[in-house]
C-alpha cells in the first residue's frame, strides 16, 4: 500500500470514529441532523457514481430517492402489520430494490440519448412521477403521505435518534465501502472510459446502452438505500420527495463538495445539509446564501470544496504559497466579504418583507431594524454606504490577488481532482 493510500486510510478511520464518539456529546436534535447529513451524503455518491463515474448528469435522480423512500415505508406498514417480519436494520433493501427496478425500466430509455438530451429525459420522468403521484391514493397516499413506525428488534427499540443514528451510519459505511469497490472494479474503469469517450467505448466492442443503463441502475439502487434511510430517519413519505428540490440539491451539494473525488460529493452534501439545518432557523433567506456559496464554488474553487480543504492543509503542513501574515490578511478580508453581504441581504429582505412595508405604510415610519445585536435605520444613506463600501474595497482586495480560473484552468483543476 502507497504512503497516499495508508495517509487516506488513516484519515478515513479517523473520521469514522469521530462519528462513533459524537453522538455521546451532542444534543438529540443535532444527533438528527447528523442523520440527515450521513442520508444527503449517501445520496450524493449515488449521483456521483453516475456524473463522475460515468459522465451523465441526471436532472431527476430524486425520483429514485423518493421511490426507495416509498417502497420502504409500505415495508414498515407491513412489519407493523405482521405480515411481514423483515428486520428493521435490513429495511433499506427494499428501498434499494426498488431503486434498481425503477432505474432499470427508467434507464433504459433514458441511457437511449446522451449529453443534454438524456438530462432532459431524466428531468421528464422526475416530472411525471411528481404530476402523478398525488393522484395515486393507495401507493403514496395523496397530499398527506403514508407514515409508519419502526419496529423494535433485538432488544433495540429504535425509539431514541441515537440508536437510528447508529443503524444509519452502518448503512452510510457499508455502502460507501460498496461503492468504492464498484469505481475500483474493471467495470467501473470501463465507467470512466464511457465518460471520457462513449463512442470509443463502442468501438472497442461493448455495448454502450447496456452499460450505461447497467450504471443508472446501480446509482439507483444506491440512491434508494438513501431513500429507505429517510424512510427509518422521518418514519414518513411525502410526494414531495419527487420535486425538483431534492434532484436540484443533490447536483448542487455534489459540485460544492468537488464531483471529481470519490468522496467529494459526500462532504458537499454533509456540509450543506449541516449549513441548511444551522441557518434555516436564524434567517429566511438561507436558500439565497446558498445559492451565493455555489456560484463562489465554482468561479474560484471548480474541484470543489474537498480540494480546497486538502490543499490548504497541505499548504499549511509544508508553508507554501502565501505566508502565515498573507494568509490572516486573505481570511480577515473573506470574513469581511461576508459580514457585509449578509448584512445587506438581511437588511433588504426585511425591509422589503411584506409586514415591514405595510407597517410603513400604516405609520410612514421607517422603523429601525435590529442586526448584529444592534439597531439600524433604513432610511438613512450611512446604514447602506457603509457595508457597501467596506464589501467593495475587500471584494478588489480579492479580486487583485485571486482570479478565477480560466476554462482551460478550470478544466486541468477537475482532471487532477479526478485522478
Amino acid at each position: 500500500m502507497s504512503p497516499t493510500n495508508v495517509k487516506a486510510a488513516l484519515s478515513y478511520s479517523g473520521l469514522l470514529i469521530v462519528l462513533l464518539a459524537l453522538p455521546a456529546w451532542l444534543a438529540p436534535h443535532w444527533v438528527g441532523a447528523m442523520s440527515s447529513m450521513l442520508v444527503a451524503a449517501l445520496f450524493a455518491l449515488a449521483f456521483s457514481l453516475l456524473m463522475g463515474q460515468g459522465g451523465m448528469l441526471s436532472f431527476g435522480h430524486g425520483a429514485y430517492f423518493a421511490i426507495g423512500c416509498f417502497a420502504t415505508v409500505h415495508a414498515m406498514q407491513a412489519a407493523e402489520t405482521g405480515a411481514w417480519s423483515l428486520p428493521t436494520p435490513l429495511l433499506p433493501l427494499v428501498g434499494a430494490a426498488a431503486g434498481l427496478a425503477a432505474g432499470a425500466v427508467a434507464g433504459f430509455f433514458a441511457t437511449l440519448r446522451s449529453g443534454v438530451y438524456f438530462s432532459m429525459v431524466t428531468l421528464a420522468i422526475a416530472e411525471l412521477l411528481h404530476t402523478v403521484a398525488p393522484n395515486i391514493q393507495r401507493v403514496f397516499g395523496g397530499e398527506t403521505g403514508i407514515s409508519s413506525m419502526r419496529q423494535p428488534w433485538a432488544g433495540i427499540g429504535f425509539g431514541s435518534e441515537r440508536e437510528v443514528y447508529y443503524l444509519v451510519l452502518g448503512w452510510f459505511v457499508l455502502s460507501v465501502l460498496a461503492m468504492y469497490a464498484y469505481t475500483r472494479t474493471s467495470f467501473g474503469r470501463l465507467t470512466v472510459a464511457l465518460r471520457e469517450n462513449e463512442r470509443r467505448v463502442a468501438f472497442l466492442g461493448f455495448d454502450a446502452h447496456r452499460t450505461k443503463n447497467l450504471v443508472f441502475s446501480v446509482s439507483c439502487m444506491f440512491a434508494g438505500v438513501a431513500g429507505g434511510l429517510l424512510a427509518l430517519t422521518t418514519e414518513s413519505a411525502n410526494y414531495l420527495l419527487f420535486s425538483m428540490g431534492y434532484s436540484a440539491n443533490v447536483v448542487l451539494f455534489s459540485y460544492i463538495g468537488g464531483i471529481g473525488t470519490f468522496i467529494g460529493p459526500a462532504v458537499g452534501a454533509a456540509t450543506m445539509t449541516l449549513f441548511g439545518f444551522a441557518v434555516s432557523d436564524l434567517t429566511r433567506q438561507w436558500l439565497l446564501y446558498q445559492g451565493l456559496i455555489f456560484v463562489v464554488v465554482m468561479m474560484y474553487a471548480p474541484a470543489g470544496l474537498l480540494d480546497l480543504i486538502v490543499k490548504s492543509i497541505r499548504g499549511l503542513v509544508h508553508h507554501e504559497g502565501r505566508s502565515p501574515a498573507e494568509r490572516l490578511l486573505m481570511m480577515l478580508t473573506v470574513a469581511v466579504i461576508a459580514i457585509a453581504t449578509i448584512f445587506l441581504c438581511e437588511l433588504a429582505g426585511r425591509v422589503l418583507s411584506r409586514d415591514y412595508q405595510a407597517a410603513l405604510a400604516r405609520s410612514g415610519t421607517w422603523e429601525p431594524i435590529t442586526l448584529f445585536w444592534q439597531q439600524w435605520r433604513p432610511d438613512r444613506i450611512a446604514t447602506w454606504l457603509v457595508p457597501l463600501g467596506a464589501l467593495a474595497i475587500a471584494a478588489a482586495f480579492i479580486l487583485r490577488r485571486v482570479r478565477p480560473p480560466g476554462p482551460r484552468l478550470r478544466a486541468r483543476a477537475l482532471q487532477e481532482s479526478r485522478s
